[in-house]
């Protein structure tokens, strides 16, 4: 019997009194017979923008769309690279594969789980057209070292927000300069009923084309510009993401606390990696995510103490299926990305974890470690 469930979408809206809230927005919705389009969105765009310290926000049908959306917008097509982390979610490099161009993947910086930025001018070639680095498990990357290489090279940035909402790289929040991408997939640190995601911006321009595919291409309906998509954020999404929105640093505020927490218990423990944590960042905490060459075993003992946990990400992308024979991978492999794909353990985080559940999951590492 799971006693600590990995995440739980039911028990946060209850452990954190917003259920009642959740419940009006949907009825307010649901009775206004406007349902695509329509003011929820208005709000809800206007309330992100302004969290994020920007100046727009273009919600969409998810977040892989705003990946895909905000590369095309950004000029990224047939021909070119984009040059993306070699460990994050797939929808990082299927956004790139989408528009027709190629992911280019980078290792992770010795130690940690971000994008290694010492190596960018490595993978850099004539056909580079941008740079996709991906804020991983609510952790900023070193935006100033990837928008130097950037701007060296004349390269366009897009962030990939979708496990940052909230977080701040050196005192600014993520998404508040050109472009970022956010999920709000249910279980992100702000999510929805459903799918859902949104691009951040500064630049009126790459909002107004953004805002022009995910509708059919379409400013004036069935006057079509350019081939379009379907992609835009539903009003019941939009409010139930609006009555979230002013919960979200108090929840994130409890995700550092029980990482905290972890940390503090764990700093002890051999043959365990506990996750980084720049003293110039804010992170969010998506995921609380260990490094063991013993994680199976871990992993095995935890299950059976009623611990529940996932691995962010079991197999490195480029050994999955969908990458695997296209010659992505650099002459000297990927070797770090494939040891964190052995090693990781991600473990149970959020708002609604109480304190008792904390220390069920402190005492089962604990005891399974010792054990090793």
């Amino acid at each position: 019997m799971t006693k600590v469930p990995f995440f739980d979408l039911q028990e946060l809206h209850t452990a954190t009194g917003t259920q009642e809230e959740i419940d009006a927005a949907v009825l307010r919705v649901s009775r206004s017979g406007r349902y695509i389009l329509g003011r929820e969105l208005e709000a809800f765009e206007a309330a992100y923008a302004a969290y994020c310290e920007n100046t727009h926000c273009v919600a969409t049908g998810s977040g892989l769309a705003a990946l895909e959306l905000a590369l095309r917008a950004l000029g990224v097509g047939p021909g070119d690279e984009v040059i993306v982390p070699a460990h994050t979610f797939i929808g990082t490099w299927l956004a790139v594969s989408a528009t027709g161009a190629r992911p280019v993947p980078v290792e992770p910086g010795e130690g940690s789980f971000q994008i290694g930025t010492e190596l960018l001018e490595a993978a850099l070639t004539p056909r580079t057209r941008a740079v996709m680095p991906v804020h991983l498990y609510g952790h900023p990357v070193d935006l100033d070292a990837v928008e130097r290489f950037a701007e060296r090279h004349g390269l366009a940035v897009l962030e990939d927000a979708a496990q940052a909402h909230g977080a701040r790289y050196r005192g600014r929040r993520v998404g508040s300069g050109r472009a970022a991408a956010f999920s709000f997939y249910p279980g992100k640190n702000l999510g929805a009923l459903g799918d859902g995601g949104a691009v951040v911006t500064d630049d009126p321009e790459l909002a107004d084309r953004i805002r022009l595919l995910r509708n059919y291409g379409s400013r004036e309906k069935y006057v079509h510009q350019e081939q379009g998509a379907n992609s835009r954020l539903d009003e019941i999404q939009a409010a139930v993401l609006a009555t979230k929105l002013p919960h979200l640093d108090a929840w994130n505020e409890r995700r550092r606390e029980v990482a905290r927490r972890y940390t503090e218990a764990f700093a002890d423990l051999p043959g365990l990696t506990t996750p980084e944590d720049a003293p110039w960042a804010e992170h969010v905490w998506h995921q609380y995510v260990l490094r063991t060459p013993h994680r199976e075993f871990l992993r095995r003992r935890l299950e059976e103490a009623g611990v529940g946990t996932l691995i962010h990400y079991p197999v490195a992308i480029h050994r999955t299926p969908a990458y695997a024979g296209q010659g992505l991978e650099p002459a000297a492999g990927l070797p770090r990305t494939e040891r964190l794909a052995d090693e990781v353990l991600s473990l149970p985080i959020g708002p609604q974890l109480p304190d008792y559940a904390i220390d069920l999951v402190v005492d089962a590492v604990r005891t399974a470690l010792t054990a090793v």
